[in-house]
């Protein structure tokens, strides 16, 4: 019978040879690695398809894909057996919670390589649909599921090697906080896909030991995702969040996991989809997400909170999770908390409370706590966020009429923005000169000259 089956395949590989012999020839390939009867069990209709002048496509392919990286002991990607996505991107399984991570952040982390394919991936669109949340009970089953992966290399993960993922993060983290996530993101994403990745589908001597090593590599994509979003690449940041968030739930690791909903929050308001934003934010505040987080954490998630409440226009919602922030920031003192907020200290809750505040129609309010974050904010560690608050500070002082005070912070801003590579930044820029416009004409040569400058920078930052 098993001979019978393998003839089948040949000559369904035979035919297929005719009419899509790219991706026959990829499948013939990896059937002679793997073994023909391994890869007739599962892909034999889409071969069938090929026949027929179509591809498989949605959850197919990468059940194919899944299955025969098992069966090889290593990981493939779409484009290895003649799948590879289409330049349109509406195939996407970054958003879809039940494919395999370890597969579809490979070939992420490669498409994110190829200049090419990561320009395709900038033109595709956001997706709010794509933000849907599995239910609690996925959440609760997923440690278990990571645990009966079948390991697709022999490697056992030494504690070293978690460590290297974990200090890379740390290296690259603090790089996106001073030049922004444009600088950098390539590098970052060949580290992900050629060492984070890889152990995911290894052996490891403890369950613990996995769990820790799984956090690492789904804070490390974390990263890769926040770049993204910081470089406007909002799609490909939007995936690789996804993807982190799977992780850390399979990791167990709950404070991580709302650490990511509320950076999906974040780019939900950013990007003006507040309902979407609120579901993710109250997502990250559940008892085992904020509950469990360190003070600091918790301050953060909070805040963003206030933040998707501000968007969705809750001013009495945005005011409670303010203070709340507050409290818990005030907490954290003696905090234990993870490297991944070391950041978030008094100018980062200033910058987001302004922000919450602006949005919810208290400018006066906003504008001293965006001075507060400039006052309190180390300028040449966190030059990216510095910069930004300074546009933001002179957009809310130019609203108010007071055109003068504006200029002077905006050159502050461009000043601070020597060196970043940052879609925020260049937003800032973009809106600066939208708010200068009325005054082009009659606002002076400090006008004229403050837009130069802006139109000058806007060629060379990211």
């Amino acid at each position: 019978m098993a001979r019978e089956r393998n003839a089948a395949l040949a000559a369904l590989l035979r035919e297929a040879s005719w009419s899509q012999p790219q991706a026959a020839a990829a499948l013939a390939r990896v059937a002679a690695e793997s073994g023909v009867q391994e890869l007739e069990t599962v892909s034999r209709s889409h071969i069938a398809m090929w026949v027929q002048g179509t591809r498989p496509s949605g959850r197919a392919r990468h059940i194919l894909r899944e299955t025969l990286s098992r069966r090889l002991r290593r990981p493939l990607t779409l484009a290895d057996i003649g799948l590879e996505e289409e330049p349109t991107g509406t195939t996407d399984s970054g958003s879809d919670w039940s494919v395999d991570p370890l597969t579809v952040l490979a070939e992420l982390g490669s498409d994110d390589l190829d200049m090419h394919r990561r320009n395709l991936l900038a033109t595709t669109a956001y997706s709010a649909v794509g933000l849907a949340l599995p239910t609690g009970a996925w959440w609760a089953a997923a440690p278990a599921a990571a645990a009966r992966r079948t390991a697709v290399s022999p490697r056992l993960v030494a504690q070293a090697d978690t460590e290297d993922i974990r200090d890379l993060t740390a290296f690259y983290s603090a790089r996106d906080q001073q030049r922004g996530g444009a600088s950098g993101r390539s590098a970052l994403a060949g580290h992900l896909r050629d060492e984070a990745v890889p152990l995911l589908g290894s052996r490891f001597r403890t369950e613990q030991h996995r769990w820790d090593t799984y956090s690492a590599v789904a804070e490390m994509t974390y990263l890769a995702g926040w770049m993204a979003f910081d470089a406007s690449e909002h799609r490909t940041a939007q995936r690789y969040l996804t993807l982190a968030a799977r992780i850390a739930a399979e990791a167990g690791d709950g404070p991580l996991g709302g650490h990511i909903l509320r950076a999906l929050a974040h780019q939900a308001v950013d990007l003006g989809h507040p309902r979407r934003a609120l579901a993710l934010a109250d997502a990250s505040m559940s008892r085992d997400r904020y509950g469990q987080a360190s003070h600091r954490e918790k301050a953060l998630l909070a805040i963003v909170h206030a933040r998707a409440h501000a968007a969705d226009g809750d001013r009495p919602g945005t005011l409670a999770a303010i203070s709340r922030a507050e409290r818990d920031l005030a907490r954290s003192d003696n905090d234990e908390a993870p490297g991944r907020v070391g950041f978030f200290q008094e100018a980062s809750l200033a910058h987001e409370t302004a922000c919450a505040l602006r949005d919810i129609g208290q400018p006066l309010d906003a504008e001293i706590h965006f001075q507060r974050s400039v006052a309190t904010r180390r300028q040449k560690q966190y030059a990216r966020t510095y910069s930004v608050t300074l546009g933001y500070l002179g957009a809310v002082q130019v609203h108010q009429g007071r055109l003068d005070e504006a200029c002077a912070t905006w050159a502050q801003a461009l000043d601070a923005m020597t060196g970043v590579q940052s879609g925020r930044a260049r937003d800032v820029i973009v809106r600066m000169r939208s708010d200068l416009s009325p005054f082009r004409q009659r606002g002076g040569r400090h006008v004229a000259e403050l837009d130069r400058r802006a139109r000058d920078m806007l060629r060379g930052i990211g």
